[in-house]
């Protein structure tokens, strides 16, 4: 026994060491300084950086990964120390709870690798919260008293399990009760850690593990949060197993968590990269940026297996690099992202698209429509097995500052797609579902794909009628392009031959024009910069806004700001692209033509051949002064004292305006009749309803 304890002081000696004896680069007393300063920020834990560790005591770092209890145990204690040497009163108060955390540990391993050899080891993990419980206390130590002779038995809690005193030390009198005044309590908090899409081999289930973590730990991070994680492997019972006694189950006790890309004190940082940029990388991504045909190199590289589409691909690489949120003195944001909606014919490489997106974008993710939820979508409260309700977050919560790929956008059930009006334009998703009342982030773009209502696009029929989508959440995309299948003998010999030219040769036809890794890293290189907006650009941007709002005929409306809002995020996502400081008035330029281009193919009105946007919103314009004169013509047959109108007369007066047919007016005639104008007060004469 003297033996153990004599190891054990000396071990606290050697950290005590380490503690009070490290020297950062610039001479300062590292360690030393951050416990000095825990009492100014009234904190309870110190992090330790591993490999600062294995430089000054290497033989006691590789203790650290077989033996974490023992020495996590020993540099409480060497911390407790040298705080009561500094400030008594506060290491007196907070001795239970010192925690020193292992930051930067190099000793790491992927989700699937965690196996029984790795029972009560220290280990570094990746991965994806997906769920995380409410707050609860933990007791830590219980003091139970005796009602015989009132003496405390304590029980001290080890990993998860804290077994009561069958009887009294004293008087072996069996009947105790708990004394709140002689028990400790600390916070806990469940977490579900699942596997980085991006570490998922295909066609496998990803792997996730339950983690607790306490004290000041808890809360630390949301579900959507990427983290690296250090803890220690437990196992427990399995509960509902036949073989209760010899199945257990792993589970990990948080020690440290730290942000991909970030270190756990930057939380506003958080960055979403996984990806390592070096030196070697950005002088190749500036030397693709500084060539004059870059734009055209980035278009080619994107699904270079898809012939054609040119400008869809050119939209898609400009939605995953998004524009920039403003946060305004006021507290308001400006949404950066961008949201696109492509609506085409069965067979148009669609779905392929979107699946390419989703592969090369710093963040993305994919889901389709038929085997999609609002709580799929957004988050979704649970309840847990131990009876804890739990917050589990959806794909556009996972997707937070990424990009989401939703196929099949039509097939979405309506009461499940309504779920997104929230995430496109405020960019939050809010629940309130068993007593969880949360607002999270969703900064996400959305690039979704639907199928016209008909199997093929109508082009007698303008967008509303064409695609099952309510007209708000239609006016909430950017850019809505239709790509029609329409036969052409040379194009149609081109897509042929480059189809079947990747059937003879895999290698040779797909190969990029840029390596898909370095492309990759291009992409997440050019979501960090931040341009600004050049006079010219502004003055392009207004010329074309005050053209588009006058147009010939009166009362037509073909743009809204969320048009202009959007023409802006394009232009700036463009300067992103290809590494520009400021947004100039090529970027303008080809923003507006993006937008033309839509209006071109999307916001037609099929009634006058003309561009209207209210095509986009509902009613196109023409379709409104009918119904404006329609209606006319009907007050004035029915006059001041709302007399019958009689269908003969009516219809007449119609056609003699020379806007309607007789056709027309009969259809006018039903619509009024459906929508609750006018109704039948008997066979052909009308009244106003």
């Amino acid at each position: 026994m003297t033996e153990f304890q004599k190891t054990e002081s000396a071990l606290v000696n050697d950290l005590e060491e380490f503690l009070r004896a490290f020297k950062d680069r610039s001479g300062n007393y590292k360690y030393f300084d951050r416990i000095n300063n825990m009492m100014a920020i009234n904190s309870t834990s110190l992090i330790v950086d591993y490999i600062d560790f294995d430089t000054f005591k290497p033989y006691l770092a590789k203790k650290i990964t077989d033996d974490p209890d023992e020495m996590l145990e020993a540099f409480n204690k060497a911390v407790f120390t040298i705080l009561y040497e500094i400030h008594p009163d506060y290491a007196e108060e907070i001795q239970n709870n010192i925690k020193v955390r292992i930051g930067n540990y190099t000793v790491q391993k992927g989700l699937r690798e965690i196996n029984a050899e790795a029972i009560n080891k220290l280990l570094g993990v990746s991965g994806m919260v997906v769920r995380t419980s409410e707050v609860k206390p933990l007791a830590k130590k219980i003091g139970y008293k005796c009602l015989n002779c009132g003496d405390i038995n304590e029980a001290q809690l080890k990993g998860l399990v804290l077994k009561k005193p069958s009887k009294c030390k004293q008087c072996s009198e069996k009947e105790l009760e708990m004394d709140p005044e002689t028990s400790i309590f600390i916070d806990f908090q469940m977490v579900r850690l699942q596997e980085l899409p991006e570490d998922l081999p295909a066609g496998n289930l990803p792997h996730y593990l339950e983690v607790t973590v306490i004290g000041d730990l808890v809360d630390q991070c949301r579900p959507g949060d990427r983290i690296l994680l250090t803890g220690i492997v437990r196992i427990e019972h399995e509960q509902q197993s036949q073989f209760k006694t010899i199945i257990f189950r792993l589970r990990m006790e948080g020690n440290n968590i730290e942000y991909l890309g970030g270190r756990a004190g930057d939380r506003d940082n958080r960055t979403t990269e996984r990806l390592e940029i070096s030196i070697e990388d950005e002088k190749q991504i500036f030397a693709i940026g500084r060539k004059n045909n870059a734009y055209d190199i980035l278009i080619s590289s994107y699904a270079p297996h898809i012939y054609g589409h040119e400008v869809i691909k050119e939209v898609v690489l400009l939605l995953i690099v998004g524009s920039v949120t403003k946060k305004l003195d006021d507290g308001s944001t400006r949404r950066g992202d961008i949201n696109v909606l492509l609506v085409g014919d069965p067979g148009t490489a669609k779905s392929e698209m979107l699946k390419f997106a989703a592969k090369i974008a710093p963040r993305g993710l994919y889901t389709s429509g038929r085997g999609t939820t609002a709580a799929g979508l957004t988050a979704a409260v649970i309840r847990d097995k131990s009876g804890i309700m739990m917050l589990e977050a959806g794909a556009v919560v996972l997707g937070d500052q990424g990009l989401v790929c939703i196929d099949e956008f039509d097939k979405i059930k309506p009461e499940d797609r309504s779920a997104l009006h929230e995430v496109m334009e405020q960019q939050t998703c809010s629940v309130a579902k068993g007593g969880i009342v949360a607002t999270l982030n969703a900064r996400t773009s959305i690039l979704a794909a639907a199928n016209p209502l008909y199997g093929k696009y109508d082009s007698f029929k303008n967008i509303t009628e064409n695609v099952n989508l309510p007209i708000p959440l239609l006016t909430r995309f950017d850019i809505v392009y239709v790509i029609r299948d329409i036969p052409e003998r040379e194009k149609d010999h081109l897509i042929a031959s480059h189809i079947l030219e990747i059937h003879r040769d895999t290698e040779r036809n797909t190969q990029f024009v840029i390596d898909i890794d370095l492309f990759s890293k291009y992409l997440a290189y050019s979501r960090t910069i931040e341009p600004k907006l050049s006079i010219e650009a502004i003055d392009k941007i207004r010329n074309y806004y005050m053209k588009m709002r006058n147009v010939e005929s009166e009362g037509m409306i073909t743009v809204t700001p969320r048009q202009l809002e959007g023409l802006v995020r394009l232009a700036t996502a463009r300067a992103k692209l290809l590494l520009k400081d400021y947004v100039d008035s090529d970027d303008a330029e080809r923003a507006i033509y993006l937008i033309q281009t839509m209006l071109e193919t999307a916001g037609v009105d099929v009634n006058t051949g003309k561009v209207d946007l209210g095509v986009l919103h509902g009613k196109p314009q023409s379709e409104i002064s009918k119904l404006k004169l329609f209606m006319e013509v009907f007050n004035a047959l029915s006059g001041q004292d709302k007399n019958d109108v009689e269908e003969k007369s009516f219809i007449q007066e119609l056609t003699q305006t020379g806007r309607f047919t007789e056709d027309d007016a009969k259809t006018f005639i039903n619509k009024a009749m459906a929508n609750g104008q006018i109704y039948e007060r008997k066979a052909g004469y009308y009244a106003k309803a």
